[in-house]
């Protein structure tokens, strides 16, 4: 296993976090996502301790509060050190019918902490997440609530997910302007049938050193290998029942024909192929995967060990590059003089994160 610092701090976390949105039997969505009960947790939990990950995700909201419980119960049936471990949760989903028991509101993430310490059965939680971009609170609500935490102890680090860039942005210089504690880490869509947040997200991140933490990084079981243009719904996934997150399916296919013959030169999956080309990637500090099987799980883990050749992250990064969209097309025609001949190599990567066909 590969280790990364979370963000600009100190602490060290594996390069595959073991996320527990399956962990219970929720409704809804998460009747769908779920089904885990603590035995198999457990098994999930150890076989991830093992194989080197010390880094767990979860949320309050997750199978109303039961993927807490039993992550939780699990560190404790398996008699883990607290300090050996990363816990990330998060808070801003409704938890109850009450007017205020969903945002990122001081009274919501002051309720919503205490609630998720005594789920986890711990004193301090390592990352606590604003999980959604609240319209309501102000940001400096938010981020003063979420520094109080810090002072007491209750929270380690900060982050946010699902936020525009320019609200990270601005969240960050309202930190720096009123000494609170800073955004470390964003947890967001990203995938190679994904690349969206390429565009504005990931040239932040990089400036203010903000880790980028990757949820559905198989676009939502797209990317496992069981769909194809001829098996679109197939039965033992759960996007067949629930298509999320958006994803241009024409698009998906003509990247899933470039990774076929690439997972078949490497004796794996095309899963396997897409958690490695995501993991080549500089700016992710650690990709969250999750599964409802040992198997799945195993598969997963594999992918640390799998190394792509050049040729092969240019085959997989010249179908999936997004299409042109300004400003970014006219980007690399602006710096061409700026930086001169010698640094090509950079303008070629310009070129290809904004598409590269469309640019020239």
């Amino acid at each position: 296993m590969d280790y990364a610092t979370l963000g600009n701090t100190g602490l060290l976390v594996s390069k595959l976090c073991f996320g527990t949105m399956t962990f219970g039997d929720g409704k809804g969505l998460f009747k769908v996502i779920g089904a885990v009960d603590q035995a198999g947790a457990d098994d999930l939990v150890k076989t991830s301790i093992d194989a080197g990950i010390n880094f767990f995700d979860t949320a309050d909201v997750y199978t109303e509060g039961q993927s807490e419980t039993i992550l939780g119960q699990s560190l404790k049936n398996l008699d883990i050190a607290r300090k050996d471990v990363v816990i990330a949760t998060k808070v801003y989903g409704r938890v109850g019918p009450g007017r205020n028991d969903i945002g990122a509101s001081r009274g919501r993430i002051m309720d919503g902490v205490e609630a998720s310490l005594r789920r986890l059965q711990t004193d301090h939680i390592d990352l606590y997440q604003i999980h959604a971009n609240d319209s309501v609170t102000p940001v400096e609500e938010t981020l003063r609530a979420l520094d109080a935490l810090v002072q007491q102890g209750k929270v380690r680090y900060i982050g946010c997910s699902n936020w525009q860039a320019w609200k990270i942005a601005k969240a960050l210089g309202v930190s720096e302007f009123k000494n609170l504690a800073r955004f470390d880490t964003l947890q967001a869509y990203y995938s190679i049938a994904g690349r969206d947040l390429e565009r504005e997200i990931v040239p932040l991140l990089v400036s203010e050193k903000v880790g980028l933490l990757v949820w559905s990084p198989l676009a939502g079981g797209l990317l496992s290998g069981k769909f194809s243009r001829t098996n679109q719904k197939p039965a033992d996934s759960r996007r067949s029942e629930f298509d999320f997150p958006l994803v241009d399916k024409e698009r998906t296919w003509k990247i899933l024909d470039v990774i076929a013959p690439i997972a078949q030169a490497h004796d794996c999956s095309a899963a396997r192929v897409s958690l490695a080309w995501l993991l080549a990637k500089p700016v992710v500090t650690s990709i969250i995967i999750g599964a409802k099987r040992h198997d799945q799980l195993r598969d997963n883990l594999a992918a640390v060990e799998l190394k792509l050749t050049e040729d092969e992250v240019k085959q997989l990064d010249q179908v999936s590059a997004l299409p042109p969209e300004y400003p970014g097309w006219m980007l690399p025609f602006q710096a061409a003089e700026r930086l001169g001949p010698a640094n090509l190599p950079l303008l070629e990567r310009l070129r290809l994160a904004q598409g590269s066909e469309g640019s020239r």
